[in-house]
């Protein structure tokens, strides 16, 4: 009449196991919407803004350093001048943000 707890463990089957792995889908599902993606949008706008960078802009680096870009190279490095004659090298990628942009200029074009 009663069930034995032999009985009532041998009844889960594959069913039970399905059933145990949801709460850890859902986790991920959770974590990728709230820490994954985000991360990945914010570092694809990182590399745009990287990419756009040219003459004239005037970018802080990672390091607190403000300059206006002189030079753009073609192997990740750009030239600052962070005072009057005083310019540094510094790689793209440490650029954190751009304060003010330039327009594009005629010369820029020739």
């Amino acid at each position: 009449m009663f069930v034995t707890p032999a009985f009532a463990q041998g009844a889960g089957g594959a069913g039970g196991a399905f059933a145990s792995f949801v709460p850890l889908i859902l986790i991920f599902v959770i974590m990728y919407f709230l820490l994954i993606r985000p991360q990945q949008k914010k570092v694809k706008e990182h590399q745009a803004m990287v990419t756009a960078l040219r003459r004239g802009d005037q970018v802080v680096t990672q390091g607190g350093i403000i300059g206006k870009v002189t030079k753009v190279k073609e192997d990740g490095e750009i030239e600052l001048e962070i005072a009057s004659g005083v310019k540094v090298r510094v790689v793209k990628s440490t650029v954190a943000q751009v304060l003010s942009k330039t327009a594009p200029a005629a010369e820029e074009n020739e």
